[in-house]
């Protein structure tokens, strides 16, 4: 109820970015989640389920199919109420690769236009996860942003979350301050000063964000 008044709050308030509500698959939970961001200038819903073999057998209790199944269900309901749809494969660092992207490419055909790949448990190394967004873009087909979501438990997460934005990513989730669960999330502010201060690398990519603001 907490995180909803929040949302709710927020979403009645700002006024030009897009303010996004997270829900678990189940179709009441998306339900909930529009009725959170549905007075936003900009709604989105964003829908999440684990596709690695250890959240699928041991916290959803559910066989791949079923995986698919609900992917398919959630993404196709959440576009009843909006055409601005994110998924998430939860646990995607630990995720059979293979399986990943079949899941992707269900949540792509159910009208997903944000495909966020996190490392829910702060797993994955620059150079792997950046391998994953590119051989993404490979084998999922269709008209979608890549997004990244990156945990600080082995202290990577900025450098996971720019190393993403290399191979292909153009929306970071990030914290103030790195805040988030365990041990926090990629700090919005180094990702920002990371692209602004070494813009002779980062040549590419800018934010539009005032830094004078942080």
């Amino acid at each position: 109820q907490g995180d909803f008044e929040a949302v709710q709050a927020i979403a009645r308030a700002v006024r030009g970015p897009v303010v996004t509500g997270l829900s678990r698959t189940a179709l009441k939970d998306v339900d909930r989640c529009w009725e959170a961001v549905q007075d936003a200038e900009k709604a989105r819903i964003h829908v999440f389920i684990a596709t690695s073999e250890n959240h699928m057998k041991n916290k959803l209790k559910m066989t791949p199919d079923q995986v698919k199944t609900e992917a398919a269900s959630a993404v196709g309901h959440a576009r009843g109420y909006t055409d601005d749809v994110e998924f998430s494969p939860e646990d995607a660092s630990r995720s059979d690769f293979d399986f990943m992207c079949e899941v992707l490419q269900i949540a792509v055909d159910a009208g997903a236009t944000t495909l966020n790949i996190p490392d829910t448990v702060g797993f994955a190394i620059p150079e792997e996860y950046a391998q994953r967004f590119r051989s993404i873009r490979e084998r999922v087909t269709g008209d979608y942003v890549l997004s990244a979501h990156c945990h600080d438990d082995l202290g990577m997460a900025v450098a996971n979350s720019l190393a993403a934005v290399e191979a292909g990513a153009r929306q970071v989730e990030c914290t103030i301050n790195g805040i988030g669960e365990r041990a926090g999330n990629a700090a919005l502010e180094e990702i920002i000063m990371a692209l602004r201060t070494r813009k002779d690398y980062y040549s590419r990519f800018s934010t539009g964000i005032d830094t004078r603001r942080i």
